[in-house]
């Protein structure tokens, strides 16, 4: 056999035209032109100038999602906060902790359910919470500089359709159906 006749088992699979073949243009030549490398590279960006912009009210990029979280929705047990922001039992108390030694927020143990552990937030956590939307926001701001609204929100609309498709490598194939990904509006239908 000839170079050209002779092929692995592992040279046939990558070109056969499968489901796990790639397409052609998701090949990538070098780290850089790789979305888990420019997502890595945006995230560490926002979440460095979003830590620099808590430090006044003491929170740390970690921090501040909870306490948001807690602030803006129905989130008031320990196990549902810790769903909400993708935190183990463990790492959630750890983090609740830290909150509760600066005053922003307290557990008690319900009084229906002595298993269950409500969160409520202090004063001194409302009016943190109250600031964190719109220090986010100025990040955000800088980071959707030169995108007019309909291409912001279909950026946004991308970025969770690829959560949704790698959903299924966290373990829980049942996690992309319970999170639909949010439908960007034409350009049409929104304004420039």
């Amino acid at each position: 056999m000839n170079e050209t006749t002779a092929r692995s088992p592992a040279a046939d699979s990558r070109s056969s035209p499968d489901a796990s073949t790639p397409p052609v243009f998701c090949r990538v030549g070098s780290p850089e032109e790789s979305v888990g490398y420019l997502m890595r590279r945006i995230v560490g960006l926002v979440g460095g100038e979003i830590e620099r912009r808590m430090e006044p009210l003491g929170l740390t990029d970690a921090q501040w999602k909870p306490l948001l979280r807690l602030f803006s929705s129905t989130d008031s047990t320990v196990a549902a906060l810790a769903r909400g922001c993708h935190l183990d039992a463990g790492s959630m108390t750890r983090l609740l902790d830290r909150l509760e030694t600066k005053n922003l927020c307290r557990r008690t143990r319900s009084l229906e359910d002595r298993r269950v552990v409500n969160l409520e937030l202090t004063e001194e956590g409302r009016a943190a919470a109250r600031l964190i939307p719109d220090l986010v926001g100025e990040v955000q701001g800088v980071a959707a500089a030169g995108f007019s609204q309909a291409e912001f929100d279909q950026l946004k609309s991308y970025l969770h359709r690829v959560l949704n498709n790698l959903q299924p490598f966290s373990g829980d194939a049942d996690a992309a159906t319970q999170r639909p990904a949010p439908t960007a509006p034409t350009s049409a239908s929104q304004p420039d």
